[in-house]
This record gives C-alpha cells, sequence and structure tokens, in this order.
C-alpha cells in the first residue's frame, strides 16, 4: 500500500483503531498510525499535510 492509497489506508485505520475520532487527531499521530500499518510499504519522505488531510477525510466518511 502506498500513499496514493488514500482509501484503503483509511479503511485500515478504522478497522485497526475504532476508538480514535479521525476529527480529533494530528498529523503527527496520523503519520506513524499509517507507516504502522502491515501491508503500508511507501517511502515517509513522500507524504505531505495534503496526503495526510486527504486520509483524515476518507476515514472521517468511512466512520460517518
Amino acid at each position: 500500500m502506498k500513499w496514493t492509497d488514500v482509501q484503503e489506508i483509511a479503511i485500515q485505520l478504522a478497522d485497526s483503531r475504532p476508538d480514535v475520532d479521525p476529527t480529533r487527531l494530528n498529523f503527527v499521530d496520523l503519520m506513524n498510525w499509517v507507516l504502522e500499518l502491515p501491508e503500508f510499504d511507501d517511502d515517509p519522505k513522500r507524504c505531505g499535510e495534503r496526503i495526510l488531510e486527504g486520509i483524515q477525510q476518507a476515514w472521517i466518511d468511512e466512520v460517518a
């Protein structure tokens, strides 16, 4: 899984962290949680604020 797989990342985060409110997280935690996903294998340096915003929004949409 790569940074561009925003929807899949959001699904996996929603499944692995059901007690987290995605509207109340910081990007440092979000990035670290993405890097911890078992299927994630992209370069951390390729991540930026826009990608994290997209993941956060997809996660919000996933749990809504």
